[in-house]
């Protein structure tokens, strides 16, 4: 049942708006065409339950590192 999806999303997302938001942009990114949106929908909250979706990664470490740089200078 997608309620499950959505409980086992929340154990890293606390804010119930910001797992909507988020869950939104991957179902978008991810939808496959000929396939339904609802299957998608249950594949993004089951990757939220394993996976973080609010970490950091080091490509946004690094591009926040190079805005800084640029600034000082």
């Amino acid at each position: 049942m997608r309620s499950d999806l959505i409980y086992g999303a929340l154990t890293h997302v606390s804010n119930r708006y910001q797992l909507c938001q988020l869950a939104s942009k991957a179902t978008r990114k991810l939808h496959k065409p000929n396939t339904r949106v609802q299957d998608t929908t249950n594949e993004v909250m089951a990757r939220f339950r394993y996976q973080n979706p609010v970490a950091v990664t080091p490509i946004v470490e690094e591009k926040a590192k190079v805005q800084q740089q640029r600034r000082a200078a």
